[in-house]
């Protein structure tokens, strides 16, 4: 009997494994030149707990076996990016960024040409979709598009499902609720469905930003919010910079409210906290 116990358990991988100091540098220098993002000490626990799961998988005995394989297979490299990258996001986070979208911008567009907004770091798409509730109500049906992407491509999948759990209702603002977002039923039970009203308006994309960006042609207002926090100041530079290129003249970039671009980009005018314009 307890060599059956013993046999089970062997099988699951490894119970009690730690990742050593050595290991998480090297983990850290992987994550840092593939998606520019930075680990801090702090985020030790957060990258064990992660990647643990991996080494059950694999059935390995360490996080050295573990680096070993995912420099050899870029695929298995491809999943431990996507488990050390996922964000937190919500609808309608941060709202004066909302406020000041449909007060301050979209009063005077031109109707002329198509209006693009750009979720850089759209994660699971929430932001991506607040934003095109908010575009549709103002905008109606025509004349407008929303491009959400992220490098992560299990957040992206998420975001191309259109399914959240229910309880995330109570972030979005009833009267967008009541329009934009369905119940489900069936097999959907206890899921928030986004309308397909706004299917087509929305696309998201698999995008690295700490490489050279693919054609997605131009846009009016580019949302990079929460996550430059996690760049140090070169890679933050690099990124931003790369991102303005996309940006029209007068165009404007909005970051998180804790964040900031203070004198580093000089074609770039402040117009509130977190709030940037491109002027030249």
């Amino acid at each position: 009997m307890t060599g059956t116990v013993k046999s089970q358990q062997s099988s699951l991988g490894p119970t009690n494994v730690q990742l050593h100091q050595s290991e998480f540098v090297k983990l850290q220098q992987m994550i840092h030149s593939i998606a520019g993002i930075h680990m801090t000490e702090v985020k030790k626990p957060l990258m064990t707990g992660r990647l643990y799961k991996r080494l059950r998988h694999h059935q390995l005995n360490s996080y050295g076996d573990y680096i070993s394989l995912i420099e050899r297979d870029p695929e298995e490299q491809k999943v431990a990016v996507d488990l050390l990258t996922t964000n937190e996001t919500h609808f309608f986070r941060e709202p004066k960024h909302f406020a000041w979208l449909q007060q301050q911008v979209l009063p005077n567009i031109s109707r002329q040409h198509r209006f693009r907004c750009w979720s850089a770091a759209s994660s699971s798409g929430q932001e991506a979709y607040s934003l095109a509730m908010l575009l549709h109500d103002q905008l109606g049906n025509n004349g407008w598009e929303v491009y959400g992407s992220d490098i992560n491509s299990q957040v992206v999948n998420v975001a191309r499902q259109k399914l959240y759990p229910i309880k995330l209702a109570e972030e979005i603002p009833s009267e967008y609720l009541k329009t934009y977002c369905l119940k489900g039923v069936n097999q959907q039970e206890g899921q928030l469905k986004i309308d397909p009203a706004l299917m087509g308006k929305v696309r998201f994309e698999i995008i690295n930003l700490n490489e050279k960006l693919p054609d997605v042609g131009m846009f009016d207002v580019i949302f990079l919010r929460n996550i430059l926090i996690y760049f140090q100041q070169d890679t933050k530079r690099a990124v931003v910079a790369r991102l303005l290129e996309k940006l029209k003249p007068n165009g404007h970039l909005v970051i998180g409210h804790s964040e900031t671009l203070y004198g580093m980009f000089p074609e770039l005018q402040p117009l509130a906290p977190s709030i940037y314009r491109k002027i030249i």
